[in-house]
């Protein structure tokens, strides 16, 4: 569906993308990660056409962005961190404009826009001036413009910023019903966020690719070791003889528990193993009650400390990119 083939923007002496290679299949939703100033935004508005690359290619279901700009548009919808509202404008009079500017034929337009304000649940509130709605409904409209004109991928940058928690939820729904019809590729730093919605990831860091995988490899592969941390009744010295002693066990470590009598126990397996069972079954055999038993692994956000590790520096002096700064919120009163 897109194709990114040694992508390169520089501005001035600075290289916020650096030969980026990555593809974007369709039917899925992508979550696209990286620090502060890693070149994500760079990316993604040169993805839509709103930025010239340096050097490289963007292709959009074969369409070159440079040399097809209209065709490749026409494919993408964009939802930018900040949505490109008209706060003197209902929604129904913005999104019929968003359709007009978008090409959409007189025919069309109003079955697009009854879906994209059905998919966005935004009927209730599609006669009252935006500026009058709350920030996750303001979302809900940035969100239903971009799905205007039926595009193939639908790109969002933080659509859950500034929301409050029910908010969040919400839009999170809307993006997994989005996933059903549409290529998604969803920017955040929330991890949790793309933990739970995108079923493949894209980690970019110092303007290059350095994953993209399920959630679930990345964690994988970055797993390093296995942890398994259990409380017993009992003595150190009766978890120590009896854990101590299982296969594939690199390292043990014991602590009084929370209660007199109980011992909390951390066990870590190298290469990564899971030790539950045989934990269970020794301790069971021991005479050892096991009152709590939980198995830890390396987490998205421990894959992305790893993976981005060298962008800390360049955080830390905030050279960030241009766009990627956040620009100044909107006088929601005026």
């Amino acid at each position: 569906m897109i194709e990114i083939d040694h992508l390169t923007k520089r501005y001035g002496s600075h290289t916020a993308v650096s030969d980026l290679c990555l593809t974007v299949e369709p039917g899925q939703i992508y979550g696209f990660l990286g620090p502060n100033g890693a070149g994500k935004s760079t990316t993604m508005n040169i993805m839509t056409g709103c930025l010239a690359a340096t050097e490289g290619t963007v292709r959009i279901d074969g369409h070159d962005i440079f040399d097809e700009p209209a065709q490749a548009k026409a494919l993408i919808g964009y939802l930018p961190e900040q949505p490109p509202l008209y706060l003197d404008m209902t929604p129904l009079e913005y999104l019929g404009f968003v359709a007009q500017v978008k090409g959409v034929g007189r025919e069309a337009r109003k079955r697009q826009l009854s879906r994209a304000m059905e998919v966005t649940q935004i009927e209730g509130v599609k006669d009252r001036l935006i500026k009058n709605l709350s920030k996750g409904y303001k979302q809900r409209v940035g969100i239903a413009q971009a799905l205007l004109g039926d595009p193939k991928v639908v790109i969002l940058d933080e659509p859950t910023v500034g929301l409050d928690p029910i908010q969040i939820i919400e839009i999170r729904d809307l993006i997994r019903e989005l996933g059903k019809e549409h290529t998604v590729i969803l920017s955040s730093h929330i991890l949790s966020e793309v933990r739970a919605v995108c079923q493949r990831i894209m980690i970019i860091s110092r303007g290059k690719l350095v994953a993209s995988d399920t959630p679930d490899n990345l964690e994988k592969l970055f797993a390093g070791t296995a942890t398994l941390e259990l409380t017993v009744k009992g003595s150190e010295e009766q978890a120590r003889a009896v854990l101590g002693a299982l296969p594939g066990v690199s390292s043990l470590t014991c602590r009084p528990g929370e209660e007199e009598g109980r011992t909390a126990i951390s066990l870590e397996t190298d290469p990564p193993a899971d030790l539950s069972e045989a934990a269970f079954h020794a301790c069971v055999g021991a005479g050892l009650p096991i009152l709590r038993m939980d198995m830890r692994r390396a987490s998205l956000e421990d894959v992305f400390l790893e993976l981005t590790a060298a962008d800390q520096p360049e955080l830390s002096s905030r050279e960030e990119e241009p766009l990627d700064e956040p620009e100044d919120e909107e006088d929601e009163e005026s």
